[in-house]
């Protein structure tokens, strides 16, 4: 905060835009005000009020004794900025995983023994979901920390944030793509092509318009993407702030981008390039999409396969055409280069072509 310097406690502004007041108690500890403040204002005067029971000698910490978990999770979840899909995200996992045993708990009684025993509750055969419950309290707790609601974070499990892959990606061979596109209504092959060759996202796809196909350059313009969030559509950035790009669309693709374009049911600039079946400006639903997918997928003898999976498989085919990985960080969207790395697969055959390659550097003419 700029300007002058308070005579009494401190008012901070957050990145949602709220204040927050916090001030030194005549116990020598930090203390907070219970809930953030639209206003600089009515922060300023909730520490009026403190600064008046310390002079009248009639303060007490009862607000930090009333500092919950719950209370506290619910000001840490409304102060920040968030894409409303993380938002449905954690609330989920506030309300399913973290609350029901941490809700009435004060900060500062949570112990490593408790948060062990939570840990341990959590369903065995959901990993990711226990790594994403164990960092949401993480962060939470570590806030606290930062806050003085807490002398220390208790949250502190070795390699509980990560998560192992259940599912196994494996690539599509070229010969099974081929046999998914075919297997797909012909409205959905256009997108299921720039999903497997261009890397996209479900979300990017089904928000893009006309407007961002430049076929004469060759290249898909991403700049928004869609999400469901309780049963609505909210249109936004991309998922990382590097997801905003330009992928250059392979040219053996450009014929099929053309003939999806003219028989497109909207014509407008904003027209939808994939949108719901039977009304051009609806954004298509995933359930949609799988009902025909599903039946695909088995048609190309690949029952495992996920629609994500094809975003995976473009990043492999990407990767074998020799991209640097500042290359591939920029076609996937990713901003950092562990997200990229885990496309980077060996592909069945490739580590012999890589044998036969380093073979002729060594032995020159001689090789051939």
């Amino acid at each position: 905060m700029k300007g002058r310097k308070r005579s009494f406690g401190e008012i901070n502004k957050l990145p949602s835009g709220r204040f927050r007041a916090r001030y030194t108690g005549p116990d020598g500890q930090r203390h907070s005000a219970p809930r953030t403040f639209e206003t600089k204002g009515d922060a300023d005067a909730w520490l009026t009020l403190r600064r008046a029971e310390v002079l009248r000698e009639e303060w007490t910490p009862s607000e930090r004794v009333r500092a919950t978990f719950g209370d506290y999770a619910e000001t840490w979840l409304a102060d920040r900025q968030l894409k409303p899909t993380t938002r449905s995200h954690y609330r989920s996992l506030l309300d399913n995983q973290i609350l029901p045993t941490f809700r009435a708990a004060p900060l500062k009684a949570i112990t490593p023994a408790m948060v062990r025993r939570w840990h341990a509750s959590l369903p065995a055969d959901r990993p990711t979901l226990r790594a994403h419950a164990y960092g949401l309290l993480r962060a939470i707790m570590q806030t606290a920390l930062h806050d003085g609601e807490t002398g220390a974070n208790p949250v502190h499990i070795r390699g509980a944030g990560n998560a192992k892959r259940v599912h196994k990606i494996r690539p599509l061979a070229l010969t099974e793509l081929e046999l998914l596109v075919s297997a797909m209504p012909e409205r959905y092959r256009a997108m299921t092509l720039l999903a497997a060759w261009c890397a996209l996202r479900f979300g990017e796809l089904t928000e893009l318009r006309r407007r961002d196909v430049d076929l004469p350059k060759g290249v898909i313009r991403v700049r928004r993407a869609v999400t469901r969030v309780n049963g609505s559509y909210v249109i936004g950035s991309p998922k990382s702030e590097a997801g905003v790009r330009d992928v250059a669309v392979p040219p053996h693709l450009l014929p099929v981008i053309q003939d999806h374009l003219r028989q497109m049911p909207g014509m407008g600039r904003d027209a939808l390039l994939f949108p719901a079946a039977g009304d051009p400006d609806k954004h298509l639903a995933p359930a949609s999409l799988y009902k025909v997918f599903y039946r695909a997928r088995e048609s190309a003898g690949r029952p495992d396969l996920r629609w994500h999976d094809l975003r995976h498989t473009g990043a492999v085919l990407a990767a074998q055409t020799g991209a640097t990985l500042a290359e591939l960080m920029g076609r996937l969207g990713h901003s950092t280069p562990q997200a990229a790395l885990r496309y980077q697969h060996v592909a069945g055959g490739r580590d012999a072509e890589i044998a036969r390659a380093l073979s002729s550097m060594a032995l020159g003419p001689r090789a051939e």
